[in-house]
């Protein structure tokens, strides 16, 4: 099921161009509602920061679409930022996603930190994205420049030992639960993003073996899961659609994991949030009958973290 091993040089060699970018702004930022960690839905701004590409060639990943080649100026991140942080762009929480991890000195120049930090210390949360294998005391340090609450994103992706190293992420579960806890430890809070359905599974076993990751990440200290449908585009994962070893997952599938997710993370004490990433839902609809609604559905229970009654269709007899 997983005879993939792909090589960085595969993965490059299907690749289209990149976009072109202005390594003094934000090459996207967004303001959407989210369900706090204290159970109010409240505005998030997620900037999309513009810096050099990360050093991990993943199978599944298209972000490096928006990276720049090279490692940017000092200043320019926090000029990004200061870019997004305008009056209309009011929130309390802030992202600040750079399409691979922060503490990559390759990527945000740890020069920058202090200011970065002096610019986003007035936000209740601040949300950043790593790699699980660059971890370390640098993470230690911009919390205490920060302040402010801060939570550190996680790419588990799957628990299935085959699956994961088909990914070409270059970490095992293991490097992932050593992340979470030297994370929680010393007080900084874990998210976790999970794949649903990566190369090599089929619907049911996309959606069970996501359910036993979201498990995983939540015994590991994640207090929020955001579960990301594997996603063509990126030049690599077509390659696996024509060789029949990917499929994307459909929409129903989406609505299902999240319910069993949900029903998961009601019961733990804990009470960690599970989210079903709703970016261009509609590539996902498998009937276009009731797409849009079961849509709508995971967007309602991705805020309440309730599961709401069934959506039934005539046309898919679901």
């Amino acid at each position: 099921m997983f005879s993939l091993p792909i090589s960085d040089a595969e993965v490059v060699a299907t690749r289209p161009t990149k976009n072109r970018l202005d390594p003094w702004k934000p090459y996207l930022t967004l303001i959407e509602p989210e369900r706090s960690s204290q159970g109010r839905i409240e505005d998030v701004l997620t900037i999309f920061l513009t810096n050099r590409e990360c050093p991990f060639r993943c199978t599944m990943c298209d972000l490096w679409k928006n990276t720049l080649d090279e490692r940017v100026p000092l200043g320019a991140i926090p000029a990004q930022i200061r870019h997004a942080c305008t009056p209309q762009s009011a929130a309390k929480h802030v992202k600040l996603y750079n399409a691979g991890s922060f503490f990559d000195p390759q990527a945000i120049p740890r020069e920058d930190h202090a200011e970065i930090a002096s610019l986003v210390c007035s936000f209740e949360t601040v949300i950043l994205e790593n790699h699980p294998r660059l971890i370390n005391h640098r993470c230690l340090e911009f919390h205490d420049q920060v302040q402010t609450g801060l939570e550190i994103a996680l790419g588990l992706e799957t628990v299935h030992p085959a699956a994961l190293a088909s990914l070409n992420k270059r970490m095992t579960v293991e490097d992932f639960d050593d992340a979470a806890q030297f994370l929680v430890k010393n007080g900084i809070a874990v998210r976790a993003f999970v794949l649903l359905k990566p190369p090599g599974m089929d619907e049911e076993q996309g959606m069970e073996w996501a359910l036993r990751s979201v498990q995983h990440a939540v015994e590991q200290g994640a207090r929020c899961v955001s579960i990301i449908p594997t996603r063509g585009g990126n030049g690599m994962m077509e390659r696996l659609q024509a060789t029949g070893d990917y499929s994307p997952p459909v929409i129903h599938s989406m609505e299902r994991t999240l319910e069993r997710g949900l029903d998961y993370a009601n019961q733990q004490s804990s009470k960690p949030r599970v989210f079903m990433d709703t970016w261009d839902s509609a590539r996902f609809f498998d009937c276009p009958e009731c797409g849009p609604a079961r849509a709508k559905r995971i967007c309602e229970m991705n805020l309440t973290q309730l599961i709401p009654p069934t959506v039934t269709c005539a046309k898919c007899h679901s």
